[in-house]
């Protein structure tokens, strides 16, 4: 089973607990009405002004059919181009809508079976009538939430599919697609599928499709920005060194002495450390493509102002393109933001990683690291009084 309906059942049609076993990341699961009678909270329209936003991350991609030539276009746009786009055979996507929008943001919690440090984005794309991206294939995890008009998708679950890339597109285009599975999607549909299947969206009508992507680092990006912090962080006192050197059989041999005092050289560096491993790691996962957007406020506002402006009833409201997790560790916790780690108690860690906004009585229940480390968190910009989110 592949399909299901789940018109008075939760979004995904069972249990999380069964799509986690079943599902995730083993195979492709279409939910009829996962959503149903969903109303798009942004129309093509909105997405259009998006993309004409210079912080926006927006692409358009267009399709010759006669040639089979495909075009890429990244933004900022200009509002003047869309009026004379063609009626057909193309396609708008933007990012971190969700970020950009209250009301795409609304349709997270639905997620949040999952860590919500795994949720990358909500990315949507308009499609012209006949608008595709082209057979391709993700390496990570995505819902894909019919919002407005029809697509079809076609999807390739077959074990062993081809998965060679075109090397004529600007995009990464599956040079061979065998379809196994096709569907056309209405408002409220949603399929998920999980890293590594084939697949082909194709609008039947203008229509939008909300793709709410996992992120997954690969293996080399994990790797290379633990070695690099690393070596950033180390004591260059933390050298090879051989103190028990015997004279040289050979002078040009790499013994097996010399190896194992390379290993002792490298586990100096305490890469199994399991707390500077947590230190880094909740860093690198909250660190965000679009950490540009977060800048500390023109005005300074120290804890004084803060704590003054709470009590009078104001609200600090997180930025949204702030990214934030915590972990416990044995004797405290530690609290990440945008790639920034502060150690506090698991009550205060977890109170701050969860609230999106702060008012006095939030603010009182945060002991006094909770408190200071709230305070640095609005000198960054990644909490900002209610009616400052414009800017």
């Amino acid at each position: 089973m592949i399909e299901i309906d789940a018109r008075g059942k939760p979004p995904l049609g069972m249990t999380p607990a069964r799509f986690l076993r079943e599902f995730w990341q083993k195979k492709p699961l279409l939910v009829r009405n996962a959503f149903p009678d969903f109303a798009t909270p942004i129309e093509p329209e909105d997405l259009a002004g998006l993309a004409c936003e210079e912080l926006a991350l927006s692409r358009i991609v267009e399709h010759d059919r006669q040639a089979d030539r495909w075009t890429l276009r990244t933004g900022p746009f200009a509002e003047e181009e869309f009026p004379g786009m063609p009626d057909h055979d193309w396609t708008l996507l933007v990012q971190d809508v969700d970020k950009w929008d209250a009301d795409v943001a609304a349709v997270l919690p639905h997620f949040d079976f999952l860590p919500r440090w795994r949720v990358d984005d909500v990315m949507i794309s308009f499609a012209a009538p006949g608008g595709s991206v082209g057979p391709h294939v993700d390496q990570y995890d995505v819902f894909l939430l019919q919002a407005k008009g029809h697509r079809r998708w076609q999807i390739d679950a077959s074990s062993d599919p081809s998965l060679a890339f075109r090397d004529d597109a600007p995009i990464r285009l599956l040079r061979q697609f065998n379809a196994t599975h096709d569907w056309v999607l209405a408002p409220g549909d949603m399929l998920y599928l999980p890293p590594g299947v084939p697949h082909n969206g194709v609008a039947e009508d203008a229509c939008l499709t909300f793709s709410i992507g996992m992120r997954a680092p690969s293996a080399a990006e994990l790797l290379g920005d633990f070695v690099d912090t690393l070596a950033s962080e180390s004591d260059d006192a933390i050298r090879y060194h051989d103190p028990d050197l015997a004279p040289a059989r050979d002078p040009m041999e790499i013994d097996d002495a010399a190896m194992s005092r390379v290993v002792e050289a490298l586990n100096a560096l305490r890469m199994n450390d399991p707390e500077r491993l947590s230190d880094w790691f909740g860093r690198f996962i909250t660190s965000y493509r679009s950490a540009g957007i977060v800048a500390a406020p023109g005005g300074a506002m120290d804890r004084a102002a803060i704590e003054a402006g709470l009590r009078s009833g104001g609200v600090l409201h997180r930025n949204p393109f702030s990214r934030v997790a915590w972990r416990k560790l044995k004797r405290s916790a530690l609290l990440f933001v945008a790639g920034q780690s502060w150690r506090l108690a698991a009550t205060d860690a977890k109170r701050l990683s969860a609230a999106e906004s702060v008012d006095i009585a939030t603010y009182a229940k945060l002991g006094e690291p909770g408190r200071a480390a709230l305070a640095e968190l609005v000198a960054g910009g990644h909490y900002q009084p209610a009616g400052d989110e414009d800017e």
